[in-house]
């Protein structure tokens, strides 16, 4: 998949190693990155901008989220966005019908944003100034958990459908996020999921984790998210 984060490497044995080399080539790959993402924090703060990294595994409701969040708050707020995908348009498509100003970025077979590529994305779309930057990584919750972008604030979205103990299975990412969105309550009654063990093993991982359950569907919760947002904003 992605040379830069290393989750490439091959799986097969070798009789010698290349930790030292591997572990090196990481660090200098993070050492460029985060040299870049406080550039960009600079260009966030010097424009007034809230930057939100939205991250998650693959279906769990990001898109539709924006979508819900754009066309609800599109006239108290201003709004950009960066789609990040391996391939195709249709997330930013479904973006720029709320008449949101996007950008899409195709990562190929790159299982994440890095700074670099938010930087590139920044010179070509002139985000609105004291506005709302959502950043919406490629849906993976392995690698982006190591990559800076710049943002203020880290999100992490989770569903119902994925299981109760996802943050324990993927402690980085909720450890390194600010806020965890648990989506499509609506369907609990039609799926084994605890919300009180999903919370628990949130909180476990990162004691200052934020959560907030809420369901695009039918509306539940959004008003949370919302106030969340403008709490953040002010």
């Amino acid at each position: 998949m992605c040379a830069t984060c290393g989750c490439d490497t091959h799986t097969h044995t070798h009789s010698h190693t290349h930790d030292e080399k591997h572990i090196a080539v990481e660090k200098d790959v993070l050492y460029e990155n985060n040299l870049l993402a406080a550039r960009n924090r600079g260009f966030f703060d010097a424009k007034n901008i809230l930057a939100i990294n939205l991250v998650s595994s693959p279906g769990s409701g990001k898109t539709t989220l924006l979508e819900r969040t754009l066309t609800d708050l599109k006239e108290q707020v201003s709004f950009s966005v960066i789609e990040g995908d391996q391939q195709t348009t249709r997330d930013a498509d479904r973006i720029h019908a709320t008449g949101t100003k996007v950008v899409q970025i195709n990562t190929g077979k790159g299982c994440h944003l890095d700074a670099h590529m938010v930087m590139h994305a920044l010179q070509g779309m002139h985000p609105h100034e004291d506005g709302v930057l959502f950043i919406e990584n490629v849906g993976n919750l392995v690698c982006p958990a190591m990559f800076d972008l710049g943002e203020k604030e880290r999100v992490v979205v989770m569903s119902v459908t994925e299981g109760d103990d996802k943050p324990l299975k993927y402690p980085d990412m909720f450890h390194t996020s600010h806020l965890c969105i648990i989506n499509k309550i609506d369907l609990l009654p039609y799926v084994p999921f605890s919300l009180d063990k999903a919370i628990a093993n949130a909180k476990r991982i990162n004691p200052k984790l934020e959560v907030i359950t809420l369901s695009c569907t039918s509306g539940e919760g959004l008003d949370k998210w919302y106030q969340w947002l403008e709490s953040k904003k002010s």
